[in-house]
């Protein structure tokens, strides 16, 4: 079924709706919660909840791309659980390094007065984004968006592990310098 239909269903209140869209993002959306939390249960849950959240924001949103809304909306749920499941302790799962290796480039400030200055942060890193070459730009996503393991983008890219972290090390550091010459403080 194709995206418009499987909104159309969500716009209907078509109960069918849910079904389709597990069927056809069930996975994508189970592997993003899987790399943020690490735990098949915690994942489960987070995409049922993605599923009761499309239910709910669909009749006021017509995304432009499902699989992004739904992968956004999983992301989120995702890392509040993890927020809610290790406030007093540290976990294994592969979004513990993925924070500390972008703890350098982005600040942890989330006052009401910086709104505005979080929307002009988000611009620039969607900029930056952009201009990386395919390749980086692939590697960070993977890494930074998804939580994906550095052996897997490895895997996927067909090179050494080594590569992948020195690639993502000189994006990180080029992303501070580009955030720092665009006046934030890091």
């Amino acid at each position: 079924m194709d995206d418009n239909s499987i909104i159309q269903l969500y716009w209907d209140r078509n109960d069918q709706a849910i079904r389709a869209t597990s069927e056809k993002y069930g996975r994508y959306c189970k592997a993003i919660a899987k790399n943020i939390l690490g735990s098949e249960e915690d994942a489960e849950e987070c995409v049922n909840d993605t599923w009761l959240s499309a239910w709910n924001c669909m009749p006021t949103h017509w995304p432009g791309q499902l699989a992004a809304f739904l992968g956004k909306i999983t992301r989120n749920l995702s890392f509040n659980k993890y927020k809610h499941c290790h406030a007093q302790k540290r976990g294994g799962s592969e979004i513990v390094f993925v924070l500390d290796e972008l703890a350098d480039c982005v600040s942890d400030t989330d006052t009401v007065e910086q709104v505005i200055e979080r929307r002009e942060l988000i611009q620039a890193i969607h900029s930056f984004v952009r201009n990386l070459s395919p390749q980086k730009r692939y590697v960070f996503v993977r890494r930074y968006w998804y939580a994906d393991a550095v052996s897997m983008i490895a895997e996927n890219c067909k090179m050494p592990p080594g590569n992948v972290s020195k690639i993502l090390e000189r994006t990180r550091k080029q992303l501070k310098a580009y955030l720092e010459e665009r006046g934030f403080v890091l």
